[in-house]
C-alpha cells in the first residue's frame, strides 16, 4: 500500500566491434558466463521502486564526521554567503518516546526487523540472536522493546517497504553480504532496511575453523566447536548488516578497548597455548561493542526541550573520544589503526602473534583437515584460507609503512590532526613483513606434500585454490608465490612508494625508499634455506621482489620513485653478478634470468 515495484528484464547481446577485436565488454559477459547458461547474452532484472514519504517528517539531525550514522545531503542555495551550501543529516529510523519525561520509556512505534523465514536452523536462531543484540544499545538511551526482531509473516512480501527485512540468499560462489536502506531525502529517516545475507559465508567460517583445528581425529565425527564457531560469526554477520541499515558505516579503529564495534570485519580471535594448543574460546565478539553504544546514542537519543541538542550531541561524542573510543573508516592502506579483518592495535606485533598461531596450525595439518571419504585432493582446499590465515594482517602491518596516523578533526576541537608513522615503528613493521617471507615459513612440510595427489574428475579447481604451474598435480611452490607477492606489494605499492619518498624528506628518521628496498633486497636474497625445496621458494620470492621493484621503476607515477627504484635495480644487478662466481648451476641460471 505505501510503495510501487517495477521491474524491466534487459537483456545484453555479446557482438559488435568491442567483441570481435577483444575489447570492451569481454569481462562482463565472461564473468556471467560463469552463472548463466550462455555468456553469449545475459538477460539482467533492473528494479525501482516508487515509494510514499511521510506526511510527517521527522526532524533532521545534523550530520558530524566524527560520528558513524550515514549522511544524506543536498545543495541548498538559500544559504547566505560564506554559510555551506551541501546539508547534511543523518540516516536514522524514526524513534520516539510514549512519555517524553520518562527516564524509561516505550516507544510510540518500535523499529521491527523481520528475519527472512526460509533460513533454516540452526542458522534463523543465530541470525535472530544477533540482531537483537541492538536492543541492549537502544536500553542504554533509555528505550524499553524499541527495537524488535521477528520472522516475516507467511505471506508478507521481502519488497513491502513496512518490514525491515533480512533475506537470505543463494549464491553460485560465495558473496559478500550488504546492508542498505530506503530513506526520506528531505530529513534523512530511514523507510525501510534491507539486508542481504549470502547463505555461503557460514560455511566459509565452518570452512576456517577447519583448517585451523584439523579436528578430524577418525574423520567420521562432526566436532560441535565447528559448529559454535560458524554460528558465533553468523550472530555477528547479522548484527553488522542491520546496522548499516540503522543507519551506521564500518567502524575499522584499533582501539585500546579492543573490539569495540559490530560493524568492524573481525578477524577470528585465536590464541596459542603454552602447550601449543589453540584457545578459541572467544572466537567473535558477543553483543555490542562499546562505539555502538555510542552510535546509537549520538543518532537516536531524545533531548527534553529546552535542552541544546547540538551540546549534548558533542559531550556524546568527546566522552567516548576520551577514552579511545573512537570511529574511523578511512583507507585502511595508510592508517596504522584502521584495519579490517584484524585484531590487537599494533599490527606488526598482532602479524607476529598471528605467525606463531598459523604455524601451530600448519605443523599439524594434514588428512585430519577432511572426513573420510573425502577425497584427499580437497585437503587443498582447507589448506588455502590457513596458509593465508594472516593475509589481512600482513595488510595492516603494510599500512604502517609511509603510514598516516589521522583523524577526522574539526578546526578548534585542539587535537592533533595527523602524524607520520614513526621511524622506528615503520622499520618494526616491515621487519615483521620480511619475516613472513622465511623460506621456513613458507614451506609445506613433507608429509602433507605427500597427501596432495591430483584432483579426480568432477572437482575443480577455481578461485578458492591456489594457481599452478605444474598443470593437474599440486604445486608446492606457488603458495609461497600468492603469499610473497602479496606481502611484497604491502611494502612497494605505488603510493606507498611515494609517501615513502615525501615522508622521508620531511623527517629524515623516516625510512626512504631506497632504505625499504635495500631492505627487501638485502633479506630476501640473504635468506637462509636448509634443503632445495626451500632454495627454490626462495628463487621464486626474490623474483618477486625484482619484478616489483621493477614495477615502480617502469610505472609509478611519481619519477622520483622511477628514479630510486631503477637506481636500487642497478644495484642489485651488481650484487648479483658478484654472487654468480660461486653460484650452483640453480643459482646461477636464476640469477642470469634476473640480470636479463
Amino acid at each position: 500500500p505505501e510503495n510501487t515495484e517495477i521491474e524491466a528484464e534487459l537483456t545484453f547481446v555479446q557482438g559488435g566491434a568491442a567483441a570481435t577485436s577483444g575489447r570492451g565488454g569481454g569481462s562482463f559477459f565472461e564473468g556471467v558466463g560463469s552463472v548463466a547458461a550462455t555468456g553469449s547474452a545475459a538477460s539482467l532484472r533492473v528494479h525501482q521502486s516508487f515509494v510514499k514519504l511521510p506526511e510527517d517528517p521527522i526532524e533532521p539531525r545534523e550530520w558530524d564526521p566524527r560520528q558513524a550514522a550515514g549522511a544524506t545531503s543536498w545543495m541548498d542555495f538559500n544559504t547566505p554567503l560564506g554559510g555551506d551550501m551541501t546539508r547534511r543529516v543523518i540516516r536514522r529510523h524514526r524513534l520516539e518516546k510514549v512519555d517524553p519525561s520518562a527516564e524509561v520509556s516505550d516507544p510510540v512505534e518500535p523499529i521491527v526487523y523481520y528475519i527472512d523465514s526460509g533460513v533454516p536452523e540452526p542458522m534463523r536462531s543465530a541470525l535472530l540472536e544477533g540482531a537483537r543484540w541492538w536492543n541492549q544499545a537502544f536500553e542504554a538511551i533509555g528505550y524499553r522493546n524499541a527495537f524488535q526482531v521477528e520472522l516475516l509473516p507467511e505471506g508478507a512480501s521481502s519488497l513491502d517497504v513496512r518490514y525491515n527485512v533480512v533475506n537470505w540468499v543463494h549464491r553460485s560462489t560465495r558473496g559478500w553480504s550488504s546492508g542498505g536502506s530506503v530513506t526520506d531525502p528531505r530529513t534523512g529517516e530511514i523507510l525501510k532496511g534491507t539486508v542481504t545475507l549470502g547463505s555461503g559465508r557460514v560455511r566459509q567460517d565452518y570452512l576456517l575453523a577447519e583448517g585451523l583445528l584439523s579436528p578430524y581425529e577418525t574423520g567420521t565425527e562432526t566436532p560441535p566447536e565447528l559448529e559454535e564457531w560458524a554460528l558465533a560469526r553468523l550472530r555477528q554477520l547479522s548484527a553488522h548488516e542491520i546496522g548499516h541499515t540503522l543507519g551506521f558505516a564500518h567502524n575499522y579503529y584499533d582501539s585500546e578497548l579492543g573490539r569495540i564495534s559490530v560493524m568492524d570485519y573481525p578477524h577470528p580471535w585465536v590464541t596459542l597455548n603454552p602447550d601449543g594448543s589453540l584457545d578459541y574460546s572467544e572466537v567473535y565478539e558477543v553483543g555490542m561493542g562499546e562505539w555502538d553504544y555510542v552510535s546509537v546514542a549520538f543518532a537516536y537519543q531524545d533531548f527534553p526541550a529546552g535542552v541544546d541538542e547540538k551540546a549534548e550531541l558533542n559531550k556524546i561524542i568527546e566522552d567516548a573520544w576520551a577514552e579511545d573510543n573512537i570511529f574511523m573508516s578511512g583507507d585502511a592502506s595508510i592508517h596504522p589503526k584502521i584495519d579490517v579483518w584484524s585484531n590487537g592495535n599494533d599490527a606488526a606485533v598482532e602479524l607476529e602473534r598471528m605467525m606463531a598461531v598459523r604455524s601451530a596450525a600448519m605443523s599439524r595439518f594434514g588428512e585430519r583437515a577432511i572426513k573420510l571419504g573425502k577425497p584427499l585432493s580437497e585437503i587443498e582446499k582447507v589448506l588455502v584460507p590457513l596458509y593465508l590465515h594472516h593475509r589481512y594482517q600482513i595488510d595492516a602491518a603494510g599500512s604502517m609503512i609511509g603510514g598516516v596516523d589521522y583523524i577526522y578533526s574539526l578546526r578548534g576541537d585542539g587535537r592533533d590532526p595527523f602524524n607520520y608513522v614513526s621511524g622506528a615503528d615503520q622499520r618494526r613493521a616491515l621487519a615483521s613483513l620480511l619475516g613472513v617471507l622465511d623460506p621456513s615459513e613458507l614451506a609445506l612440510h613433507e608429509s602433507l606434500i605427500d597427501q596432495l595427489p591430483p584432483r579426480p574428475a568432477g572437482f575443480r579447481g577455481g578461485r578458492e585454490y591456489f594457481p599452478r604451474w605444474t598443470g593437474g598435480m599440486f604445486d608446492v611452490i606457488t603458495p609461497a608465490v600468492v603469499l610473497a607477492d602479496h606481502t611484497i606489494g604491502n611494502i612497494l605499492d605505488n603510493s606507498k612508494a611515494a609517501r615513502l619518498v615525501e615522508q622521508s624528506a620531511v623527517d629524515p628518521s623516516i625510512p626512504g625508499l631506497g632504505e625499504v628496498i635495500d631492505e627487501v633486497f638485502g633479506t630476501l636474497f640473504g635468506a637462509g634455506t636448509v634443503d632445495p625445496y626451500q632454495a627454490e621458494i626462495s628463487r621464486a620470492v626474490e623474483w618477486i621482489a625484482v619484478n616489483r621493484v621493477m614495477g615502480l621503476a617502469g610505472g609509478a607515477p611519481m619519477p622520483q620513485v622511477r628514479a630510486v627504484a631503477l637506481k636500487k635495480l642497478e644495484d642489485q644487478q651488481e650484487v648479483l653478478d658478484g654472487m654468480m662466481g660461486s653460484a650452483d648451476d640453480s643459482d646461477a641460471a636464476h640469477y642470469f634470468l634476473l640480470s636479463g
